[in-house]
């Protein structure tokens, strides 16, 4: 069982723990990048990716169902933070916060920004289902690991809910 992230023409299959790992390296970029609504919004997507809390292989989007902005230099915008956040995340920003080698993200990492790059947003914004509305942005961050999260809503990050290895 795995997980898939779409983008029309292209698509991102991940295993369980392959999307563990992708979600793990690219929210500390997002969460030190964001500095709009939307970027907040893209961030708590990126919390419902958590399969901790929302059970494995349950998780995925597709890049179409995301309200990317109602205006074309708004649709830019919001497609070059993403595309930001992943080139931070590809330098292995904070990774060694992770507590594990994250062996396979550059691969994931090198492939998402391709499927962003080639994918043109719908000009109507209300058909994206699942994207976090304003009232739903991540916000809050948590204070041991300063990355986004969806609290008060669940007790923690992704760090914070992942299970201890003994």
């Amino acid at each position: 069982m795995g997980n898939v992230f779409g983008g029309r023409e292209q698509s991102l299959y991940l295993s369980n723990g392959g999307t563990e790992v992708f979600i793990d390296v690219l929210m500390p970029a997002v969460s030190d990048l964001a500095d709009d609504v939307w970027d907040y919004r893209f961030a708590a997507l990126l919390t419902l990716q958590d399969q901790n809390v929302m059970g494995r292989g349950a998780v995925g989007f597709d890049l179409q169902d995301i309200a990317w902005g109602t205006t074309q230099r708004g649709r830019a915008r919001s497609k070059d933070f993403v595309l930001r956040a992943t080139a931070l995340a590809l330098t292995r920003h904070r990774w060694s916060e992770l507590g594990y080698d994250p062996s396979f993200a550059q691969d994931y990492l090198y492939q998402f920004p391709s499927m962003v790059e080639s994918f043109v947003p719908a000009d109507d914004t209300h058909l994206a289902v699942g994207f976090p509305g304003p009232e739903e942005r991540a916000i809050a961050s948590c204070l041991q690991h300063r990355i986004l999260s969806a609290l008060p809503h669940w007790d923690g990050c992704f760090l914070c809910t992942k299970p201890r290895q003994s």
